[in-house]
């Protein structure tokens, strides 16, 4: 597929009826798209464009991940039977726009309708409504049936409310779905959540035996997609040599039952655990998969509880992984589309400082943003913890544009779409909605990077101290965050203990913490070694 694929209108019609849009992250031929398909007069259309992988700066394992996932696709539904017009990246006659593929598509087979499942990305959504008016083509936009609550459903949780919290979403959801409750209507083990359970590190010895997930190696498909992005697309970040995701809805299907009989058994107690050189731990390797739809939630929760069921995780592994799914997963896009477009102009903290430069290279003497994002430009990949505690903490106590942070995360990971990336960034990460998402700010010293991970080990800079030539910088930024929005933390109860130990400070130590942040900043986001101690 090194060129443009066009099919011909359908036989036996002068034009085609349906014309049916599929998105690069939405690979379900089950999808509400499908419905009432007619393989004599409907056609497929797919499209590979620049646009979306220039408007942030995609990097070649998200890339990789997305068109490999599609030309799959758009494969499985030729040997279907179905009509396909698929537009590769390098085609000669190519628009690199979404729009400008569709307006050509409508042009060239008239269809007198434009069927799509509606996109997880506002932009998206937008630009494909536009396109379609000034086409003169009757667009016709259906539910997404992949996810447990339409956002109808949520809205109308959200109505009336004074706050969003995670926890009764989660609870309404597996009330409706009867999931992990016991024959009486209550939740199992008597409680809904068990994260008390699942905050447990590897103490100094770390990680043994950590079975390493099912691999799977480039077919020829995905070969010409890492030769395509390679060629297109050499400057931007990330690297391909370790590509092994699962790219087709049979790789997810396995990529899942490794997961549940290999990892879930620890997955509740060392989710948020950190360790030098191990990517992956104990965690799935499937929101990639779930996300592009290459995999049913539904079946992901049904397995995790099973599992719990067959005596084969225990109750607080398998409800913290399936909170994330059930529970975290619908909620933020609830989030999302509540908010959108607003939502991604919010910026409560007023920060605007730039993104450093080493969050594109992991080029810096800390060790923890070093290790996790290196580790992301070579798999495409860092766990929730890794985005939350260090990349997404560093960039919060710096101050950086919560935008700015926004476009790297969507920019780097293999699961990034906008409907999840965004309220986790934004919201959860950098608190710059102001707490729609968050009850509090997400801030704690580099203390915290030590007790769950080995990282402080292997780096130069101490958590413990906050002034110095060997401060940790987390910890200098935590202090002076504090100090920074103090008013505005004074406000939330939650923040009553933290703000006790800021009372301590003295004014010497608090100038000398400030003194220490400014030289932080003025290094460009990292500290350099310098003769004068600070």
């Amino acid at each position: 597929m090194k060129s443009e694929a066009i099919a011909a209108s359908p036989p036996g019609t002068g034009s085609t009826r349906n014309l049916v849009l599929v998105l690069g992250d939405q690979l379900d031929h089950r999808s509400s798209a499908f419905d009432g398909f007619d393989a004599g007069q409907d056609m497929v259309f797919m499209a590979e464009v620049v646009e979306e992988s220039s408007h942030v700066w995609s990097s070649k394992t998200r890339s990789v991940m997305f068109l490999s996932a599609m030309r799959h696709f758009a494969a499985a539904q030729r040997e279907a039977g179905h009509v396909v017009r698929y537009v590769a990246l390098d085609a000669p006659d190519n628009t690199q726009t979404l729009a400008g593929e569709l307006a050509r598509a409508v042009a060239t087979h008239r269809p007198r309708r434009l069927i799509m499942t509606e996109p997880g990305d506002w932009r998206v959504r937008r630009a494909l409504e536009q396109a379609a008016a000034g086409v003169s083509a009757e667009l016709e936009i259906r539910e997404d049936r992949h996810f447990f609550a339409s956002i109808g459903e949520f809205r109308a949780h959200a109505a009336g409310r004074k706050q969003l919290r995670l926890e009764y979403w989660y609870r309404e959801l597996r009330q409706r779905h009867r999931v992990l409750l016991s024959p009486d209507g209550q939740p199992e083990g008597g409680q809904w959540n068990f994260d008390h359970a699942n905050r447990g590190n590897f103490g100094k010895h770390g990680p043994t035996d950590v079975p390493t997930p099912q691999a799977f190696s480039p077919d020829h498909i995905t070969r010409d997609v890492m030769k395509l992005v390679g060629t297109n697309l050499p400057s931007n970040p990330g690297e391909l040599d370790r590509f092994d995701w699962p790219v087709t809805p049979q790789e997810a299907q396995a990529a899942l039952q490794d997961f549940i009989a290999h990892r879930l058994p620890n997955f509740g107690m060392y989710q948020d655990a950190m360790w030098n050189n191990e990517p992956w731990l104990y965690h799935s390797r499937l929101s990639a998969a779930m996300n592009l739809k290459l995999l049913d939630p539904r079946d992901v929760v049904r397995a995790a509880e099973q599992a719990y069921r067959d005596g084969d995780a225990p109750l607080a592994a398998a409800e913290g992984f399936i909170r994330q799914v059930l529970g975290w997963r619908e909620y933020v896009r609830g989030i999302y589309w509540l908010g959108m477009p607003d939502y991604l102009s919010r910026n409560a903290l007023s920060a605007q400082a730039p993104l450093p430069a080493f969050y594109w290279t992991g080029d810096t003497e800390m060790q923890c943003l070093s290790q996790v994002v290196q580790q992301t430009l070579e798999f495409g990949y860092a766990h929730h913890i890794q985005r939350l505690m260090v990349t997404g903490l560093y960039a919060l106590l710096l101050g950086v544009d919560p935008v700015a942070v926004h476009e790297r995360y969507l920019a780097v990971y293999v699961d990034a779409v906008e409907w999840v990336e965004l309220p986790n960034t934004l919201g959860m990460s950098q608190y710059a909605d102001g707490g729609v998402m968050a009850s509090k700010p997400y801030i704690a010293t580099g203390k915290y990077i030590q007790r769950m991970s080995n990282y402080c080990g292997h780096c130069r800079f101490d958590p413990a101290k906050s002034t110095g030539d060997d401060a940790c910088p987390f910890t200098t930024l935590y202090w002076d965050f504090m100090m920074k929005h103090e008013k505005m933390l004074a406000r939330n109860q939650r923040m009553t203990l933290q703000l006790k130990n800021l009372a301590r400070l003295t004014e010497v130590a608090r100038s000398a913490i400030v003194e220490r942040a400014n030289h932080i900043r003025a290094a460009g986001g990292a500290p350099r070694r310098s003769l004068r101690l600070l």
